[in-house]
């Protein structure tokens, strides 16, 4: 899909890419293109009877072409914000890091686990698909503070520490 082309059959409008022309039965003139996936949780639109990310058609309609080997991150790490203020160009490992904690955390801080051999919280981080050991703490609070000063040296402005 070339940004000349996503031009022709869209509008951008806050976020959303609206349809141009009619698109079938539920693509309407004027309608927010695509719908949200159940299971990844993205906007998608079909394209010739396939689906593509409604934040890298928001890339491609203002910046044309997505540079091979990168990604399209979400600032915010909301998965269906994609206003073009809101979107970046990110390696792999630079959108993982931008991720918020696991649904299963029981620290309450992402990179941080309760050792029950050692009876400490542990600080982990990764960066170039390496782990990088922080710490044991006698808090979770610690070990997350840890974890947080390390991923704004090493993660830069794709920190998050939520």
């Amino acid at each position: 899909m070339t940004k000349e082309q996503l031009h022709e059959l869209f509008e951008y409008k806050d976020g959303n890419l609206i349809y141009k022309i009619r698109r079938g039965p539920r693509g309407k003139i004027g309608d927010v293109a695509g719908s949200i996936c159940k299971t990844t949780g993205y906007r998608r639109i079909p394209i010739n009877k396939k689906f593509h990310k409604a934040h890298r058609l928001v890339w491609i309609y203002y910046n044309g072409e997505i540079p091979i080997g990168l990604d399209i991150d979400h600032i915010n790490r909301v998965k269906t914000d994609n206003r073009i203020q809101n979107l970046r160009l990110a390696t792999n490992a630079q959108n993982t890091q931008n991720v918020t904690k696991y649904k299963i955390n029981t620290s309450g801080y992402k990179g941080v686990h309760y050792r029950k051999d050692v009876e400490k919280w542990v600080a982990r981080i990764s960066i170039d698909n390496k782990r990088i050991h922080l710490g044991f703490y006698e808090t979770a609070e610690l070990a997350g503070e840890a974890y947080k000063s390390a991923a704004e040296k090493l993660h830069k402005e794709f920190a998050c520490w939520e």
